[in-house]
């Protein structure tokens, strides 16, 4: 990807986003192509291989380190990650690549003979320079082409399923080099023979005088001839020793005996754009395609605990939000608002862009159905973002009167980051930003703050939730746009892994009950679906883009291709969980203390920056919990 007419912008903590990104000065020894005989040369001697926690980030001039066994602790319903690093020592390839890697994963299987399944392998793309993207790879084998002086990063996830039975589940992986498949050949003698053979299975295949099950165990030894023919005998293949050549990964992935809620704990609700989708996939707002495109996206985003809405922005931040492109007699309407997975909903409210009778009419019969569901308590209403004037207001107020006339258990969200600006207070005072409330009651029930107000002072929550009146179903959540900046935790690309992780065991340790992400795929405008990725312009890169088209790296995928940040959302939405069963077992206090007891966060400038700490405090809440129950 790049940012040709602007050049690269500068990547927010890039230099200190890892330990990979200064230059080495190990260099790579540089063999002669086809010196090598990779069939008798251990892969030790070619290439490295080492594990990286999923907070880490791998530079391309990442250092190799030792190889050990990688331990992963997962409860049930939880999808763990970890990095998987190769370098290569010597070139024993053609063309640009300096070998190729065939990376092999056995299945993990228990001692009581228990297998566990859902494994997924993905090749970790940089974005700006920056390792993000994660472009899916085949199962359960899989070839991975090395560049000089690089380091590359695979990304292995695991996801125990509800119903898995706990305990420990042993496997490996084997990297073994190989040629790539461009480098062998068949000369055209082989060709034609070949050809015969399979002109001859064909011509079998069309004779219906023969018996059925002779004819059928004759072209399955026809095909093993085939298949056996010298020339395709090492034809993307090689014989390796797998025993004395290969480099094992041995992997213990240890299944607690809990479970994680279907439903989180924690609402965190993110945005993805219509128009984006409807420019780059050139489908019809309304079309069969339109839905389906919407559809694909939303039900891709579920897996990561979010609940996901469309918006349409309109003028001065109006904004149309909904979860579900259908209307609300329509049978997916039902599947979509019941989905235990979606831990709240944004009900559209077409007003905000359109005022016409018609309009306010089929708005009055999607509320009217909607709010004599038993899901309308995961419900809200999303109409402004950051509202400035006093004017930005009154239109708050006109919409939230109409809604709440139909349905007075209505919830209105809104978003800000200061007061009224045309409302006199001390220059630079605190004052106008916690008197929002004041301003907007009884017409918003959840108020979302800026993080970036709060800056690292976090006695500042209380006063923002003294203002509160929780009898009156009041609510505070929080959400991050563009600030807060390095070193506070966000999603910007080239932050630490820790800092993305940490968005959420921030917003959690504040004790907002909700969380909001303005975007997910705003980056700039396309009309094609592989065109190259843009960051919008004016905005820290990574904002608002937590996923990638498919087909942009995969020619004819249509699924989305997650971004790293986007992975560390979702582990941090799983910290929340365990936080929330120690708490519902000892106290949300003494969960408090024992986040900050391990090391992991004390607050926005104070969290940890090695893994370690993060498995150390999942461990201890286990074993806690455990003990109690």
């Amino acid at each position: 990807m790049s940012n040709a007419d602007l050049g690269a912008p500068p990547v927010e903590g890039l230099s200190g986003g890892g330990t990979g990104y200064g230059w080495g000065d190990c260099g790579i020894a540089v063999s002669r192509p086809g010196s090598v005989d990779i069939a008798k040369n251990p892969a030790s001697d070619l290439f490295s291989v080492w594990c990286m926690p999923s907070t880490a980030t791998v530079g391309h001039q990442e250092p190799p380190r030792a190889l050990d066994q990688l331990n992963l602790l997962i409860a049930r319903n939880e999808r763990e990650s970890a990095q998987i690093a190769l370098r290569p020592k010597i070139s024993w390839a053609c063309g640009g690549a300096v070998g190729h890697v065939q990376v092999h994963c056995r299945d993990f299987v228990s001692a009581s003979g228990d297998r566990l399944e859902s494994v997924s392998l993905r090749r970790v793309v940089p974005i700006l320079g920056v390792p993000d993207a994660l472009v899916p790879v085949s199962m359960p084998t899989c070839q991975v082409s090395l560049l000089p002086g690089e380091t590359s990063a695979l990304w292995l996830s695991v996801h125990v399923p509800s119903s898995q039975t706990p305990g420990v589940y042993e496997g490996e992986m084997t990297f073994s080099a190989v040629k790539a498949d461009a480098e062998f050949s068949v000369d055209e003698g082989d060709k034609l023979e070949l050809r015969k053979m399979v002109e001859n299975v064909a011509a079998k295949m069309d004779d219906t005088r023969q018996n059925p099950m002779e004819l059928l165990e004759e072209v399955r030894q026809d095909l093993q001839h085939l298949l056996d023919h010298p020339a395709l005998a090492h034809n993307g293949k090689m014989e390796i020793d797998e025993e004395s050549l290969s480099l094992k990964l041995k992997i213990s992935i240890t299944v607690w005996d809990f479970v994680l809620p279907v439903t989180p704990t924690l609402p965190a609700v993110f945005g993805v754009s219509e128009t984006v989708i409807e420019d780059r996939f050139n489908v019809e707002h309304g079309s069969s395609g339109w839905y389906n495109a919407l559809d694909r996206h939303y039900q891709w985003l579920l897996q990561f605990r979010i609940s996901p809405y469309f918006c349409r922005w309109g003028d001065n931040m109006r904004i149309l939000a909904y979860t579900c492109p259908w209307p609300a007699d329509h049978v997916k309407a039902e599947e979509y608002y019941s989905d235990p997975r979606l831990a709240a909903y944004a009900v559209p409210y077409a007003p905000v862009l359109s005022n016409s009778n018609a309009v306010k009419d089929l708005v009055t019969r999607e509320i009217e159905i909607l709010s004599t569901k038993e899901h309308w308590r995961k419900s809200y209403f999303y109409l402004w973002d950051e509202p400035l004037s006093s004017d930005q207001y009154d239109f708050i107020r006109t919409m939230s009167e109409e809604i709440r006339s139909i349905a007075p258990n209505s919830r209105i969200l809104t978003t800000y980051y200061s007061g009224p600006s045309d409302v006199q207070y001390p220059p630079g005072s605190f004052e106008a930003f916690i008197k929002v409330p004041s301003f907007l009651r009884p017409h918003t029930q959840i108020f979302c703050t800026s993080e970036w107000v709060l800056g690292g002072r976090e006695d500042l929550v209380k006063e923002i939730v003294a203002e509160l009146q929780p009898d009156q179903r009041e609510e505070w959540w929080t959400y991050v746009c563009m600030g807060p900046s390095d070193p506070h935790p966000n999603w910007h690309l080239g932050m630490r892994g820790t800092q993305h992780r940490g968005v959420l065991w921030r917003a959690w340790k504040e004790g907002g009950s909700g969380f909001l992400y303005w975007g997910t795929n705003c980056y700039e405008k396309s009309l094609c679906p592989a065109a190259e990725i843009r960051f919008r312009r004016g905005l820290p890169p990574g904002d608002g883009v937590l996923f990638y088209p498919g087909e942009v790296f995969t020619p004819g995928s249509s699924e989305p291709v997650s971004s790293v940040r986007l992975e560390r959302v979702l582990s941090g939405l799983q910290d929340l969980e365990y936080l929330n069963l120690y708490a519902s077992c000892f106290g949300k206090p003494a969960s408090v203390a024992l986040l900050e007891k391990c090391g992991v966060y004390l607050g926005p400038e104070r969290y940890t920056q090695d893994h370690a700490a993060i498995d150390a405090m999942r461990t201890e809440i286990y074993c806690s919990c455990r003990s109690s129950s």
